[in-house]
């Protein structure tokens, strides 16, 4: 039980840990609109119900859903995209606002908008309606107006974010929004972004862009192996996972062209104008991944290699999951066929587990995560061990955009620097928990902590306590299984620099502990004028942190006597010097526990913002200059 609650404060620390990380979104964004209606009749001209309206919702969906989940998970999240000047264009507008989401989209006079219509009837979805032709070319104008609003928007974030480096996520589904000349900006700038992810229906078409992470779903990877085979004109076997029974899983898999019109004898792809070998427009919304159905399986046929020209906008029937007939053989839109005569079916995930090290060659991703819907995911690193991860099968109507979900978990995790387990199991949980009704998935982070069980704070100790109750408190949660993380200061007037420095020391440990000097201490340590706000509003702000566990002032002008209570598995100062400088550094060492310095945010301290303050109300210059650095003066000690 213990060990149970540790790894959920160890999954809670790194949701934590991601808040407002900057992340800037490019791609196809477009509408999801739901319908719901009642029929308890069908019409006289046909045998069709009769449906009456009784509510509509609006939502963001495709790389617009993403940016939605990015915001409501708690990072910092700008999208970038093509826009129709039209109504549906003004609704995702407001979405973007509602769920605040820095909007950089661009209007696209005379391109409309993509959406999704669904009509529904007892939860039940009659029918899809899709507006937007993925044929609408983006004018040479409008790529030049993405190209600056993502050169903006990139600049701009990292302005936000202090300096901080920020992450990528490209979705592209094949609706146009991504021409040539952006996708060869961004892989031009890719030293410009840390994180890199890629939500792609066609990932050959990102090669060059080496990005950090790619999630591609069961049907898009396996058309990606389509592609490699026929470059290469050869057929690609499967051999049994290792360690696996026979009877496990099938014992060859090949794969071809996608089903679609032959291609003109003479024509391949390297003849037709603009073309890469086994490219393929072929779209679906991104806000539909992870919500995949067998919707059943189709003759068998293979074609002359070269361009596969099947139909654009939608995977066809069945191309998100391998179904089997009856002879032991399948195929799906991909033209996947399987040859599984020592089995009754096809575990996709074997498949997936066995092809992890191709797709990263081919995707040039350091890590890949094969989506599986109802089924969870497979996710491959560096180190070529597969992790599997599971989800509830649930009606397809309640898994619209889970995709989205997990993308947007992954991507923050890995751009916090969580380990790949810990990553596409936070993602997996993210995407799970968001299939419980009908609408396009959206995961808040409250949604995703409630679901860890580790609220801010434990509910059984408040976050602001007494000295003479921190011993009591510390072996709670040391019985637990949790490490204590120690760190001190005044923290006189709250920036941004504090923040970021608590986030960082609450990312070392299972519990954060601050200690904060009275408002004697702080005129001993900074002067008469010192501190500007009173201990009471101190401490009541870093209370409400969600990245503080508890609070405790002292009055001394040292928290030894504090760090001998509780004993911190590891204490944090703020500053560019080494640990050995630090006051403390012997007596935490002695007690068993490690001194870890974090560096500072630059141009972020309270003397920089008092002295901004002061020359304003006075009338004379600020002189830029800056004494302490996140969290810490001079003399190390947070301000």
């Amino acid at each position: 039980m213990a060990g149970a609650a540790a790894e959920e404060r160890r999954l809670a620390t790194v949701v934590e840990s991601w808040l407002g990380r900057p992340v800037l979104v490019i791609g196809d964004a477009m509408l999801d609109e739901w319908r719901f209606a009642d029929s308890d009749r069908l019409c006289r001209e046909a045998p069709a119900p009769v449906l009456s309206l009784r509510r509509r919702i609006s939502a963001a969906g495709g790389a617009a859903n993403t940016a939605v989940n990015v915001a409501a998970l708690g990072g910092r999240a700008v999208l970038v995209a093509p826009v129709g000047a039209d109504a549906a264009g003004d609704e995702l507008h407001d979405c973007l606002d509602r769920a605040g989401v820095w909007d950089r989209t661009v209007n696209q006079p005379g391109r409309s908008t993509p959406v999704k219509r669904r009509m529904l009837a007892g939860n039940q979805i009659l029918l899809r309606e899709d507006s937007g032709d993925p044929d609408d070319v983006l004018e040479q104008d409008g790529v030049a107006r993405l190209l600056t609003a993502l050169e903006c928007a990139t600049e701009e974030l990292r302005a936000a974010a202090g300096g901080e480096v920020p992450t990528l996520v490209v979705c592209d589904y094949g609706l146009g929004s991504l021409p040539a000349p952006v996708r060869a900006w961004l892989v031009a700038a890719r030293d410009r972004y840390a994180t890199v992810a890629l939500d792609a229906h066609d990932l050959a078409d990102w090669r060059g862009l080496a990005p950090t992470v790619v999630t591609p779903s069961f049907a898009e990877a396996t058309r990606l192996l389509a592609r490699a085979a026929a470059r290469s004109d050869t057929h690609l076997h499967l051999d049994h996972h290792s360690g696996a029974d026979p009877a496990d899983g099938p014992s060859e898999l090949s794969v071809g062209s996608a089903p679609g019109r032959p291609t003109p004898a003479g024509n391949t792809a390297a003849d037709e104008p603009g073309g890469d070998p086994g490219g393929d427009s072929g779209s679906d919304s991104g806000s539909d991944s992870g919500s995949g159905s067998a919707d059943g399986v189709r003759p068998a046929s293979r074609l002359p290699l070269g361009r596969p020209t099947g139909p654009t906008g939608e995977p066809t029937p069945g191309e998100d999951r391998v179904a089997m007939t009856g002879d032991g053989l399948s195929v799906t839109g991909t033209g996947v066929t399987v040859n599984a005569e020592a089995g009754d079916g096809v575990d996709r995930a074997v498949l997936a587990e066995s092809r992890l090290a191709e797709l990263r060659a081919h995707t040039g991703a350091d890590v890949v995560a094969v989506t599986l819907d109802t089924e969870g995911a497979v996710v491959g690193g560096a180190d070529g061990a597969p992790r599997r991860s599971h989800s509830t099968p649930v009606p397809a109507s309640h898994a619209v955009g889970a995709g989205d979900v997990y993308l947007a978990a992954m991507t923050l995790a890995l751009a916090a620097d969580a380990p790949l387990p810990t990553a596409a199991q936070l993602a997996q949980l993210a995407a799970t928990i968001t299939v419980s009704d009908t609408g396009t998935c959206v995961c808040r982070r409250e949604d995703l902590l409630d679901a860890l069980d580790v609220p801010a704070g434990d509910p059984g100790h408040p976050v602001l306590v007494a000295p003479d109750e921190l011993a009591d408190i510390v072996a709670a949660h040391r019985d637990a299984g949790r490490s204590v993380v120690f760190t001190n200061g005044c923290f006189d007037v709250l920036h941004p620099g504090h923040v970021r420095y608590l986030q960082q020391a609450r990312a070392l440990g299972d519990l954060l502990l601050v200690a904060v000097n009275s408002d004697g201490s702080v005129r001993r340590l900074k002067g008469p004028d010192r501190p500007v706000n009173p201990v009471e509003d101190r401490v009541t702000l870093l209370a409400a942190l969600s990245c503080v566990d508890h609070v405790v002032v002292f009055e001394e002008d040292s928290p030894a006597a504090l760090i001998e209570t509780v004993r911190p598995d590891v204490y944090v100062k703020g500053g560019d010097y080494p640990p050995e400088m630090v006051p403390e550094a012997p007596l935490v060492r002695r007690l068993g526990g490690q001194v870890r310095t974090l560096g500072y945010v630059p141009d972020r301290s309270t003397s920089a913002i008092i002295e901004r303050i002061r020359a304003q109300a006075t009338g004379a210059p600020a002189t830029g200059h800056r004494s302490d650095g996140p969290g810490q003066t001079l003399t190390g000690r947070p301000a």
